[in-house]
């Protein structure tokens, strides 16, 4: 079952449950921690108290009872609607919360007493399992709880987890040693400790993550808040000011009514930012639930929303700017040497070289025509990431004079280097220019080494991906700095770094570098995002803004970052900051239209309550509303309904485009600023018509 998989937007699943949450979530304690919309909720119990007050007296009101009790219905309807956008957006993600606990099983664990394979094995519960204990999975059996591999290599279905089909490998040490419970074995054995306690999986932590209930206000989120309340404060203070003022005028005018609490309460609810003020906790909610959707969870909405302010992003080389398989394109001779006899001794020394790398140089020899067959007597050198070599030692050939087996090896060049000086040779000038030459274009040289003599040079290349340079560059547009960290050498990582158009690199990086230079841009006001997989990445991670660790990386990195990629794809950091900027996007595009759509209910609502007072101010009906009271019925519909049509929006967020701050403010007044002015006075002025043709006013 893929985590990821999506009910539609109005879906029944979600609709019921949300209806009967717009309801549930009435209650003031609820209403309370959304100042704006707190305000549409008092006013909609004051209306339905003015309008049982009204059937009881109805001329104290100064308004039909009827026509309070429209009001009071829409105000009511405002706040559920409100409350409906919420519980929407809360439901998608509890719909995937739901299909995360259907992954959970009851599962028995084979409990080692040693930790080692061979060792008598007692049958155990995993709920009784706890941190530390050893247990041995063999085929078929389900990983109880995430651990580390201490011992074994096995195949693992984790498609339970991330959906994806293809079995990986786990193995001790390294960056692939963390299993996740849950996931089932199919090869092999592995011994496993156990990593954490029952409740505190992957997968627990995972349900946890997505339960919308236990989202925290982000930062940006409670200023713009504060904001929202600033605004609403104001309107509140001039809107009560509005009835004395009516008072005074009444009785110096002689003429006209004064102005009624139900027009008051109306105006007030039409003037606050009610549009955003009941979407916004939607917005933020639908946020995780996007990030859930592409297959990340992200641990708060914090971290959501920091991906959306990175100006600075840290990508390893290999699988993220590359395609991670670098191939044997070139094999380059020293002088003297023949291209066969270096052909054949690449060949020989690479085939106990079981990495992509190695079985490409065999591949490479055996088109050109080398001869592979095997030699008796031969011992092969695997490739390790200690010596960075791989070889076989050979039987003296039959006319040689000496009594030393012949000994070949490839790797890296300053392995290579350091191997044959130590029995006496050296790298030749010539082959280490060669090498530089290679690294300038960007490739990876290898040497090989026969004895103490260096035969010659394989290049080794790593494709740029097509489609990088331009990601690169909508980032650039947007203020992003991007940084290439490799442990390549220097001449390479510059070669690849202006290949794919990255603003900056660091080469030969270990830990300790890449947390140096992470709290160097921080420290000059950056937000740092970054991805890692293995327990070395850690640290930065824990130091970046935005961590993205893979879901095949270690417990530590999972730990350590504050999102975790489930399909382990280091090119999702991009996909990350742009569902980060789509938040932002989407808050402030509705901010914008929320706050500019208030100017036609000014011509609607002002002109209605002072019109009897001040007959001039008729010519403020630019709408040419039917009277009074339809004037204000048609802006309490308006400001309810358009919650409604903007739901879709809030959920979805706003298509995310790479441009410029400029442009996107620009872009942003145009369609929401001009559409917030534009949109109001036609919906006013089409729901007056339906009002006038149904005969409500």
């Amino acid at each position: 079952m893929k985590t990821n998989t999506s009910l539609s937007l109005f879906d029944a699943a979600l609709l019921r449950p949300a209806l009967w949450a717009s309801v549930t979530k009435l209650s003031p304690r609820v209403q309370w921690r959304n100042p704006v919309m707190f305000i549409v909720y008092i006013g909609s119990i004051l209306t339905t108290l003015l309008w049982v007050h009204s059937m009881s007296f109805p001329g104290d009101t100064g308004m039909p009872p009827a026509f309070v009790l429209a009001v009071s219905i829409w105000l009511w309807f405002t706040v559920l609607f409100a409350n409906f956008a919420e519980a929407l957006a809360e439901g998608r993600s509890k719909a995937q919360a739901a299909s995360l606990r259907g992954l959970r099983k009851e599962t028995w664990a084979k409990k080692l007493d040693q930790p080692f394979h061979g060792a008598k094995w007692l049958p155990l519960q995993a709920l009784d399992l706890r941190k530390g204990d050893v247990v041995l999975v063999e085929p078929h059996d389900v990983i109880p709880l995430d651990g580390e591999v201490i011992e074994g290599v096995a195949s693992v279905d984790e498609s339970a987890i991330t959906g994806e089909s293809a079995p990986v490998v786990r193995e001790a040490g390294g960056d692939f040693s963390a299993v996740t419970g849950g996931t089932r074995l199919l090869s092999d054995w592995l011994v496993v400790r156990i990593a954490v306690n029952p409740g505190e999986s992957f997968l627990d932590r995972m349900i946890s993550m997505v339960e919308a209930a236990k989202r925290q206000r982000t930062p940006n989120e409670i200023a713009l808040t504060i904001l929202l309340v600033a605004l609403t404060i104001v309107f509140l203070v001039v809107t009560a000011t509005l009835l004395p003022y009516s008072v005074f005028s009444v009785s110096v005018a002689s003429a006209g009514t004064v102005v009624s609490l139900t027009a008051l309460v109306a105006l007030l609810v039409c003037l606050i930012p009610t549009t955003i003020g009941g979407l916004l906790s939607a917005i933020g909610v639908a946020g995780m639930s996007r990030m859930m959707q592409a297959n990340v969870i992200a641990t708060s909405g914090r971290a959501v929303e920091a991906a959306g302010d990175v100006d600075v992003l840290l990508l390893d080389k290999t699988g993220t700017i590359t395609h991670g398989n670098r191939q044997a394109t070139a094999l380059l001779p020293a002088p003297g040497v023949t291209a066969e006899r270096l052909s054949r001794a690449a060949l020989l020394a690479s085939l106990p070289d079981e990495t992509p790398e190695g079985r490409s140089i065999v591949e490479l020899a055996r088109r050109s025509g080398t001869d592979d067959s095997a030699i008796e007597g031969a011992h092969f050198v695997p490739f390790t990431a200690q010596t960075r070599m791989s070889g076989v030692n050979l039987p003296a050939a039959p006319n040689s004079l000496g009594v030393e087996p012949i000994v070949l090896r490839k790797g890296a060049v300053e392995a290579v280097r350091k191997h044959v000086e130590s029995i006496g040779g050296s790298l030749p000038p010539a082959m280490a220019r060669a090498a530089d030459e290679v690294a300038r274009r960007g490739s990876t040289p290898l040497a090989v080494a026969e004895g103490n003599r260096v035969l010659g040079i394989v290049e080794l290349k790593d494709i740029v991906k097509t489609d990088i340079k331009e990601r690169f560059a909508e980032l650039r547009r947007m203020g992003i700095k991007t940084v290439m960290i490799t442990g390549d050498n220097k001449l390479t990582a510059a070669a690849i770094a202006a290949e794919a158009g990255v603003d900056d690199f660091l080469a030969e990086a270990t830990p300790e570098d890449k947390l140096a230079l992470i709290r160097k841009y921080q420290a000059e006001g950056r937000l740092i995002a970054m991805t890692g997989d293995g327990t070395n990445d850690a640290p930065a991670l824990a130091q970046a803004d935005v961590a993205v660790a893979m879901g095949s990386g270690t417990q530590a990195a999972k730990e350590a970052g504050n999102m975790v990629d489930l399909d382990s794809n280091p090119t999702k950091l991009l996909e990350v900051v742009e569902t980060g900027k789509a938040l932002l996007m989407t808050r402030g595009s509705l901010t914008t239209f929320s706050i500019a759509n208030d100017v036609a209910k000014y011509f609607a609502i002002i002109p209605a309550i002072f019109v009897s007072t001040y007959p001039q101010l008729g010519a403020l009906n630019v709408m040419k509303l039917a009277s009074p009271s339809s004037a204000i019925l048609s802006a309490v519909i308006f400001n309810a309904l358009v919650i409604v049509f903007l739901i879709p929006l809030a959920l979805k967020g706003v298509r995310y485009r790479p441009i410029g701050a400029a442009s996107l403010l620009r872009r942003n007044l145009a369609i929401y600023g001009l559409g917030g002015l534009v949109v109001p006075f036609v919906g006013i002025k089409l729901i007056d018509w339906v009002l006038v043709a149904v005969g409500l006013v």
